[in-house]
């Protein structure tokens, strides 16, 4: 049966959402505030990659911090002043550290994302973009075989999962990517693997196709919420009061500020992420590769090279500091020594993330009319239209394929 549904976001988790809502044949508005594939999907590392499967917080990491923080290239940083309003999202994010927990959140985390290539082929071949669908695998890099060791749980995870891998010495690594500078000495070969070759035109030719078909994109911000015992019944947004039969709240980092108003909290922190985008024909990428010792993604956009990567935590309305962009370019010159960064531009976004690496997808816990779908963290993208999907398994009272009690609101 057709349902009238208000979807609040348009980044890629709201546009899967509506694409695949649509698909089903209801009637779908979604109310963004910025335009489609402006906010955080305009600029991650656009992984498409089921082997992200393995949580942020895991054994060891409390030890690592220091040396994280004390180390002006390290990949996290968090702003002093904002310390006190930060520390209980860490305190949380500390406590998941524990094997058990890994393994419980990594098993969640595969049962998301597994589908993500074939779910994006999907919605790609019927928008006409399948050409930004890239099915390469990607190569992850040490400088030191020692790094490797320190990730042995990370990798065990990934195996127990069925993650296909190749394991590379030196020369290996020099084969699969001949432009990357010599020094690192062990790598492993993802093979089953993807990424987007431009993560905003996938958003925003997602959401013209999505309007195509029939749907609705209204560019206005929501400021309230009017609810009754029967749930949601409108959104008061900066253009006047828009009734509501069905919410679905995909807002990113916002979404943490509307769940509130539902009576729901969440942990949720704005983890914020930069990226420099090149312009340089000469460096030619066969794949990305991650350096997992600086935690940086270097993917060959269409554009050119993009590295992305850093966790700072400043909360969702601090100016960015592109001091963390100009450590992006110092792992850049170390790994492409060739590269041409006369032309390089600048971006800082906001990961929506929660302290147990889990998004919150599922029913509200209060509303009968209400559906959540935000909190991804590093897997936005990876997480979009699997999640998209799955949400519309639950309005069309399908079964899902996935498991939803691990990402239930009601969790913390």
């Amino acid at each position: 049966m057709s349902k009238k549904i208000t979807i609040v976001g348009a980044g890629i988790v709201g546009v899967a959402t509506a694409c695949f809502l649509r698909r089903d044949g209801h009637d779908v508005t979604v109310v963004t505030a910025d335009p489609p594939g402006e906010y955080c999907s305009f600029g991650n590392a656009g992984m498409l990659n089921s082997a992200g499967c393995v949580p942020q917080s895991l054994p060891g990491v409390l030890a690592k911090v220091p040396g994280y923080l004390a180390d002006p290239l390290g990949p996290l940083v968090v702003r002093w002043s904002y310390m006190p309003r930060a520390a209980p999202w860490m305190l949380r994010f500390l406590a998941c550290a524990t094997e058990k927990q890994a393994e419980r959140a990594s098993l969640a985390l595969y049962s998301l994302i597994r589908s993500t290539l074939d779910d994006y082929d999907l919605l790609a071949r019927h928008a006409g973009c399948s050409d930004l669908i890239r099915k390469s695998g990607y190569l992850v890099v040490y400088e030191r075989e020692r790094g490797y060791r320190d990730d042995a749980l990370a990798w065990k995870l990934r195996r127990d999962r069925g993650v296909a891998m190749e394991e590379l010495d030196t020369a290996g690594i020099r084969r699969l990517m001949p432009q990357l500078a010599p020094h690192y000495e062990r790598g492993v070969y993802l093979p089953e693997q993807g990424y987007v070759a431009n993560p905003e035109r996938l958003t925003k030719t997602l959401a013209a196709q999505f309007q195509k078909d029939g749907g609705a994109i209204l560019q206005r911000k929501v400021l309230d919420i009017e609810v009754n015992e029967n749930g949601v019944q409108a959104l008061a947004t900066d253009a006047g009061r828009l009734p509501v039969e069905t919410l679905v709240v995909c807002a990113g980092v916002h979404s943490g500020e509307l769940t509130a108003k539902l009576g729901e909290p969440v942990p949720i922190e704005a983890e914020r992420g930069y990226h420099v985008t090149y312009s340089d024909p000469a460096l030619k990428l066969p794949m990305p590769v991650h350096v997992s010792d600086a935690k940086v993604f270097v993917t060959p956009m269409e554009m050119g090279p993009r590295i992305a990567g850093q966790a700072e935590f400043a909360g969702i309305y601090a100016q960015p500091n592109y001091q963390r962009a100009e450590v992006l370019e110092t792992h850049m010159r170390r790994m492409f020594p060739q590269v041409r960064t006369a032309d390089g531009t600048r971006w800082m976004g906001k990961r929506p993330s929660m302290p147990d690496s889990l998004p919150v997808v599922g029913p509200s816990a209060k509303h009968r009319n209400v559906y959540y779908a935000f909190g991804h963290g590093h897997l936005g993208l990876c997480g979009g239209a699997p999640t998209g999907r799955l949400i519309a398994d639950l309005v069309a009272g399908r079964s899902p394929a996935t498991d939803l009690a691990p990402f239930r609101v009601s969790r913390f």
